[in-house]
């Protein structure tokens, strides 16, 4: 099953904000104790290159990949370390250009349907949709849907426990993101049981949309 496929499959991409890479392993394992096997470690802590290369050589069954990405430096960084995706907050050609030519699967933020069509020259159909909340939501991405056929996406930012049920069952939503199933205090904490049940709950609801 190739990276797209896997997201698909898991239905959550979680969006892990990692402050020391010792939590790295640990996350993952919980994670995967709650059926989550898609992890997008974020690039806003500088943990962010270690803690991939410490979950790419230590948890092999967990898929993992590198989110905010912003820097054609950055995405390089992430890749040497173990990545097996990029995604990207916004659509950067440089960055785009630089995956497709390694391939190596990558999900830029498009908004608009320029950006869109942007992506769709490079040959990508699966595009993180950030901030959801902010650029109209499931209604947007229906439109949105209308003249790029074929096109799916990640809805990231106001996607959670209460709207995830609504955002799953819809065809035109490759996978949802978010940081809810790990949040970023848990992390720290060290919550681990508690990241277990937030991700089982969040398999739960998306199984039930199939």
């Amino acid at each position: 099953m190739d990276v797209l496929a896997r997201m698909k499959a898991c239905g959550v991409v979680p969006v892990v904000v990692l402050e020391s890479a010792d939590d790295a392993v640990d996350t993952a394992k919980a994670m995967l104790a709650g059926g989550v096997d898609v992890m997008e470690i974020t690039f806003r802590t500088a943990a962010a290159a270690e803690s991939i290369r410490r979950v790419a050589n230590e948890v092999p069954e967990m898929l993992v990949g590198a989110g905010t990405v912003v820097t054609l430096e950055q995405c390089k960084k992430a890749v040497e370390a173990g990545a097996k995706f990029i995604v990207a907050p916004g659509y950067d050609e440089e960055v785009v250009a630089w995956c497709c030519e390694n391939q190596i699967p990558v999900t830029p933020g498009c908004v608009t349907p320029t950006e869109i069509m942007c992506a769709l020259k490079h040959g990508i159909k699966v595009i993180k949709f950030f901030p959801a909340n902010v650029y109209g939501g499931l209604t947007a991405l229906k439109s949105l849907a209308g003249p790029f056929g074929g096109v799916t996406f990640i809805p990231t930012g106001g996607v959670g426990p209460a709207n995830l049920s609504e955002f799953a069952s819809a065809p035109v939503v490759h996978a949802v993101g978010g940081s809810w199933v790990c949040p970023k205090a848990d992390i720290s904490a060290h919550n681990y049981e508690k990241i277990t049940a937030l991700c089982k709950e969040a398999r739960t609801v998306i199984d039930q949309t199939r």
